[in-house]
């Protein structure tokens, strides 16, 4: 459930545009690359890296890096050096940075704009101390003692083709195999996330224990093929019914031993696979919603508000303006009428400095806009009490006792008695201390802390998992 990180993400996110202007002839050198740390209004610093370089044609081209995103050659389209002024637009991003040149050329002081924020920014000529990316020490490297290979497959939805990686222990089989279902948000086969890659991580480790793995491009990201836009869990329970399917097409690999393991919102689609005919022969559901998604959602809320303040007062507001927007999204269906509602709740009637003001406004749009997403909406009406009755196979649920996206204290007990009330007798639940969302060793179990932990996915996960699977999958 990564919507929390829309608040983050979206000063710097979605990347996207083509670049190049004609440099004026007499501009002075800014060719290279530059580092600047931008101070966020949450208080978190992020690093930018832009690179700027001359063509043999004069014009001048830039692209952003941002390590802590995993954002990497990210063109930036227009590139402007008048004297000692440089501007840097990205319209796609509707964002912009204007500084003046230092006179012994190594700095360049201004500002950037985007969002309604106004934010200081220096950059300075970057060394490979300040370019280097977030050291990731789980991430798998070759040689592999496995096979891999790019497959691409039909999802149950027909028209839609999806794109992956299968990777495969060494020998004849069968193996066991698993299809990994990523969370919430346009992921791609690894679910990359702010330099980490989960599911690349989670992959290695299961295939050097015996079992195959599928992780695939969610639809419309990367090789996949479909629309991103709306998909919603119930287009993804499609996507992994079609990614079971496969698997059960190909030699080597038990038919009767393919299961799907979910994050996040990845887990409410395998549930709803699970309750369909020719479904998995066992679920791993990893932070999983067990308890309605405006539950969740107010939950999540609050307890990203208690990182911020302990006031009883701000807090209770907070709660109640976060189900008033939810009542709001249930209760309209036309967007328009919806969003316009959410923007008054969201928007304060006090009298605020015009720059504050427009910047409340425009981070208001930007979530009423996410709201009444077909993916919000699907997420906000759906009830796991009602699916997960009709899941018969062995469920493993895994959270962090850290996860302030999806509580373990409410979802865990909620999975566990919705399971075993409709007489599931292999149901194995487990809140893992001091983990978060993302099933990383943390301090707070803040979304903003995802980039600054060097841990991927917890050993003590990985083996909870592992072990799981392998006791279900004896031959």
């Amino acid at each position: 459930m990564r919507t929390v990180l829309a608040g983050l993400l979206s000063y710097l996110l979605p990347f996207c545009a083509s670049a190049s202007l004609l440099a004026p002839p007499a501009s002075p050198n800014v060719g290279g690359r530059w580092a600047g740390s931008l101070r966020l209004p949450s208080g978190n610093n992020l690093t930018l890296i832009v690179t700027i370089r001359d063509n043999s044609a004069g014009q001048r081209t830039a692209t952003l890096d941002v390590p802590t995103q995993n954002a990497q050659g990210v063109p930036i389209d227009r590139v402007d050096v008048r004297a000692d002024s440089v501007l840097l637009t990205s319209s796609q991003i509707k964002a912009s940075f204007a500084g003046r040149l230092t006179g012994d050329g190594r700095q360049i002081d201004g500002r950037w704009q985007q969002n309604g924020a106004k934010l200081p920014l220096v950059f300075q000529r970057a060394t490979s101390t300040t370019t280097s990316g977030p050291k990731r020490p789980q991430e798998p490297a070759a040689p592999f003692p496995y096979r891999e290979e790019q497959v691409r497959f039909a999802s149950k939805d027909p028209g839609v083709q999806l794109a992956g990686t299968l990777t495969l222990p060494t020998g004849a089989g069968p193996f066991p195999a698993v299809v990994l279902l990523s969370g919430s948000g346009a992921q791609d086969r690894d679910e990359s996330i702010v330099g980490h890659h989960p599911f690349r991580v989670v992959a290695d480790y299961l295939t050097r224990r015996g079992i195959a793995v599928l992780r695939f491009d969610d639809r419309g990201v990367g090789q996949s093929g479909g629309n991103a836009v709306t998909a919603t869990a119930a287009d993804y329970a499609k996507d992994a019914q079609g990614a079971l399917a496969f698997l059960r097409s190909r030699p080597g690999l038990n038919p009767k031993q393919l299961g799907l393991i979910g994050h996040s919102e990845g887990g409410t689609a395998a549930i709803a696979t699970a309750g369909q005919a020719q479904g998995p022969a066992f679920l791993v559901l990893l932070a999983t919603p067990g308890v309605p998604g405006i539950d969740v959602l107010s939950r999540q809320a609050m307890d990203l508000a208690r990182l911020k303040t302990k006031d009883p007062k701000v807090l209770a507001s907070t709660e109640q303006r976060q189900r008033n927007m939810l009542m709001i999204v249930q209760q309209t269906q036309n967007n328009v009428q919806a969003q316009q509602q959410i923007i008054k709740v969201l928007t304060p009637s006090v009298a605020l400095p015009p720059d504050m003001a427009e910047q409340i406004h425009k981070a208001a749009e930007a979530q009423a806009l996410m709201a009444t997403s077909p993916a919000f909406r699907h997420i906000l009406a759906d009830n796991p009490q009602k699916t997960l009755p009709a899941v018969k196979c062995p469920v493993l649920a895994l959270n962090g006792s850290k996860d302030l996206q999806v509580a373990s204290s409410i979802n865990l007990p909620a999975i566990e008695k919705a399971l075993k009330g409709s007489g599931n007798r292999d149901v194995t639940t487990q809140e893992l201390p001091g983990l978060n969302h993302m099933f990383q060793t943390a301090s707070t179990g803040a979304p903003t802390e995802y980039g600054q932990i060097e841990e991927t996915f917890s050993p003590i996960a990985l083996q909870s998992i592992g072990d799981w699977l392998t006791q279900r999958t004896k031959r």
